[in-house]
């Protein structure tokens, strides 16, 4: 929280925050963020507690428990929390309805395809009591079977709140996971062995810049006219600079020979993502196809480009 009370008093500001079941189970971190007004979509762990249905709260706190008998509970009637997983297989909120198919994004295998179910949910607070109105999203991977459960503090259907869009949230944190992978395995991002805070502050800044300056060199040279060529991507570009300072104190002829060989290298990797690509991504069509998913005439979430 301490994080998030530093970016808002700089001035950011953020539409949603996005994070793993790690934060999404502490109802404490959740609770803090409703309390500054942020809006969030979390994943949670499939034992996570709410309910589909408002329970009724005493008006009165419940005396203390004796040694005999146990504290009474803050709720009337019997009817307790249960995990978002039981709830999206018995709950006849999710029982009546059917798995809506969303085209979620296009990986470098192909578009991936998962089944939504949603439903208003109020989750578990302090004291076992329910809280706020949340949305609670039950996803599954249509070739894999795998199924991911989210939460958001905000409902479809309140204004520039859709469905689309907190999938778009809920699944948009991979290419954050991209970068830190880029960071560690292209440009040494942990690849320190210091002592203090300040040299590790200094090594990740340095690292970051450097991530910063190969993406903005891949945006301005990606050269999309040619159909046999794939984008480029940071190890190719991290690459070509290795070549670039290697070769600056070499002779004129000796340098244009290395640059090339970089390029002819450069070129060669490129056909070959872009055949792996595009077989990747008949196989996983084949696939859905099979599963009569047409995938074009899907709800999308990918944002369609500015004309």
């Amino acid at each position: 929280m301490a994080l998030v009370d530093r970016a808002l008093a700089n001035g950011i500001q953020v539409r949603a925050w996005s994070f793993d079941s790690f934060y999404g189970r502490d109802g404490t971190f959740l609770d803090g963020l409703e309390e500054r007004g942020q809006t969030f979509v979390a994943a949670i762990p499939a034992n996570f507690h709410g309910w589909t249905l408002k329970p009724e709260v005493r008006q009165k706190n419940p005396k203390k428990g004796t040694r005999r008998h146990k504290k009474p509970s803050p709720l009337l009637g019997r009817r307790p929390s249960c995990e978002v997983q039981n709830l999206v297989k018995y709950s006849p909120v999710f029982v009546g309805q059917s798995w809506q198919r969303y085209r979620i994004k296009d990986s470098d295998k192909g578009p991936e395809v998962w089944e939504i179910k949603w439903s208003i949910l109020w989750r578990k607070g302090p004291g076992g009591r329910p809280g706020r109105q949340h949305c609670l999203i039950a996803a599954r991977h249509v070739l894999t079977g795998e199924v991911k459960y989210f939460l958001a503090n905000c409902v479809p259907g309140r204004p520039g709140v859709t469905v689309r869009w907190l999938l778009r949230v809920a699944f948009g944190r991979c290419s954050v996971e991209s970068c830190f992978r880029e960071g560690k395995e292209e440009l040494g991002l942990d690849h320190y062995q210091v002592r203090g805070w300040r040299c590790i502050h200094r090594h990740f800044f340095v690292t970051q810049l450097s991530h910063l300056f190969c993406a903005r060199m891949r945006q301005k040279y990606d050269d999309r006219s040619d159909d046999q060529l794939d984008r480029l991507t940071i190890e190719q570009v991290r690459s070509a600079m290795d070549t670039w300072l290697d070769a600056a104190n070499l002779k004129p002829t000796a340098r244009q020979a290395r640059y090339a060989k970089e390029m002819k290298k450069q070129q060669y990797h490129q056909r070959r993502n872009k055949q792996a690509r595009r077989s990747h991504t008949k196989t996983r069509i084949k696939r859905l196809r099979l599963k009569r998913i047409n995938v074009e005439r899907i709800k999308s979430c990918i944002p369609k480009p500015r004309e």
